[in-house]
């Protein structure tokens, strides 16, 4: 089955999924670096950006488990 050229394939658009949560991942990496180095860190939002953090990290293994295929010996 293959897709028209407007269309995506369901890897193409996994693809692309992964790559936003990458960077989503990145930003919340910086802000929660931000958010540490400030005086007036409040840690209780320090502790829901890496709750969140963490969160995008299992999305992205979930779809890079899908990608990638099961190699059975």
């Amino acid at each position: 089955m293959s897709a028209s050229p407007q269309e995506m394939t369901h890897e193409e658009v996994l693809r692309v999924r992964l790559e936003v949560l990458r960077q989503d991942h990145r930003d919340l990496d910086a802000a929660i670096r931000a958010y540490e180095d400030s005086r007036a860190a409040d840690m209780l939002a320090v502790r829901r950006l890496k709750r969140q953090k963490l969160a995008l990290k299992d999305r992205i293994a979930r779809i890079e488990d899908e990608l990638t295929p099961d190699i059975i010996a």
